[in-house]
């Protein structure tokens, strides 16, 4: 196809998209999907370390449709300058600049928030060391089984690209693998498994008594008793039923871009303040509908319950929860006004996930302290109503009678699994019943469901270390 030919597809499937979507939100498009782009490229060149040509490529593979423009993208990734910038043939700019000690953040004509790196305070893990220096090997021929099955890749696309897996049994890591250029150490986007970490300090915030579950949300938009969003708790928020109308956030594809949520991801600064002026689609509690808008209106309670400022913020997420887990590889990104983007903006390394997870194979507790509130556990994998994929308040499950849940049971996940789920294939999966963790992050399509191969790692790794306690009980 000539380059004019392309530009003439380009232009119509714009065109299309205002037609079909409405102009405003068709002419969203270029600047949402340079948007996202450039956060990813820049997260994962200055924070992860990454190469970005290969990271372009297998991102934008695992997003269908995203084909049909992404041949129109040209991104400049400035090394000195630390900043990435995409263009898509001038319908679109989008620069993202990386701050140290607080990765990168998508500026726009508002600047971004001047914040500084809250000093480390030096306390001690208070959950057990889960593995040395060294890589861990696995430790039976089942699980080296179950690592080379979820690091092969298929004749044909869709291609897996696992980054990393993560074993860990009661508190220490048994088996893990990494693909090249990535290690123990590397920070990695979680995308929205960030919003099980956000749900993890409102429950701080409720074990301190400075946020309620049921009662009116504090948010000061919304104080008006005669506002119908008044009536919205941070219940309904995390579990996706407050009824804000801003479209859906379960897909990672073309389509997507066209969604209000993602204009206030990569077009606002201020990302809450934007959700918190959406009107109602349906009274609050009535209807399931999952979105990032949800999550960044928690977050901002989190800002203003924590001191106000993006630095009590930071610090407050490391002295609760990261430092207490021994998590010592986590950037949490900020958007322009300085609030943590919670709904998908952490990076960790898979051990830190893995040790996140172990906080709720611990209900609650790390080192005898308690971290959040006791039931808390138990209430996040708890299945929410109509939610048909499977989820809870903040993590996904397999409680309840819903689709997704069914499927993951078929596939041989056991029933009392509940994961903190990130598009594009990552995971933190936590099943009581087996006192497992099991991280796997990478780079694969949404659907079909089994694209990742996380139905098969979940289904080796657990039938794997049953078989090896077999035997360690015979012996």
């Amino acid at each position: 196809m000539t380059r004019r030919r392309k530009i003439i597809l380009l232009a119509t499937t714009i065109a299309c998209a205002g037609l079909a979507f409405g102009a405003a939100r068709g002419h969203d498009v270029p600047k949402v999907a340079t948007g996202f782009v450039a956060d990813i490229l820049c997260s994962e060149t200055f924070v992860s370390g990454l190469d970005p040509q290969r990271n372009f490529t297998e991102t934008t593979d695992a997003m269908p449709g995203t084909s049909l423009i992404t041949w129109a993208m040209d991104y400049r990734v400035d090394r000195v300058r630390k900043d990435v910038t995409v263009t898509l043939f001038g319908l679109g700019r989008s620069h993202a600049v990386y701050r140290e000690g607080l990765g990168c953040t998508l500026e726009h004509e508002a600047g971004i928030a001047d914040v500084s790196v809250p000093a480390e305070d030096g306390q001690p893990a208070l959950l057990p060391e889960i593995a040395g220096s060294a890589i861990v090997p696995p430790q039976s021929e089942g699980l080296a089984s179950a690592l080379d099955r979820a690091f092969a890749e298929p004749a044909q696309p869709p291609y897996r690209r696992t980054r990393a897996v993560v074993v860990m049994k009661s508190g220490r890591v048994v088996a893990e693998r990494y693909a090249d250029g990535i290690g123990p150490e590397t920070p990695l986007l979680g995308f929205s498994m960030t919003k099980s970490v956000v749900s993890a300090l409102i429950g701080v915030l409720v074990r301190q008594g400075k946020l309620k579950l049921d009662g009116p949300a504090p948010v000061a938009a919304w104080r008006d008793p005669s506002d119908p969003r008044h009536a919205i708790t941070v219940d309904q928020l995390l579990r996706h039923t407050a009824g804000l109308a801003l479209g859906s956030s379960l897909e990672a594809s073309l389509g997507s871009a066209f969604e209000p949520v993602n204009r206030m991801k990569f077009m606002e600064a201020d990302m809450a303040a934007y959700a918190e002026t959406i009107p109602l689609e349906t009274a609050p509690g009535a209807a399931w509908n999952y979105h990032d808008g949800n999550i960044l209106i928690l977050s901002h309670l989190i800002r203003n319950a924590s001191g106000g400022t993006p630095e009590a913020a930071l610090r407050f997420a490391r002295r609760e929860l990261f430092g207490p887990l021994g998590m010592r590889h986590v950037i949490l990104q900020l958007d322009g006004s300085g609030t943590i983007e919670g709904s998908s903006e952490m990076l960790a390394s898979a051990r830190d996930w893995a040790r996140f997870g172990q906080l709720y194979l611990n209900d609650g507790v790390a080192g005898g302290r308690r971290i959040l509130p006791e039931g808390w556990v138990n209430y996040s994998a708890t299945a929410t109503p109509n939610a048909w994929v499977g989820i809870g308040a903040g993590f996904w499950t397999n409680q309840g009678d819903s689709f997704g849940a069914n499927l993951r049971i078929a596939h041989g996940w056991p029933r009392d699994a509940f994961f903190a789920k990130g598009t594009i294939g990552q995971y933190t999966i936590v099943i009581p019943s087996e006192k497992l963790v099991i991280v796997r992050l990478g780079r694969s399509p949404n659907a079909p469901p089994q694209a990742d191969g996380v139905f098969d790692l979940v289904r080796d790794v657990v039938a794997a270390l049953r078989e090896k306690g077999k035997l360690a009980g015979v012996n």
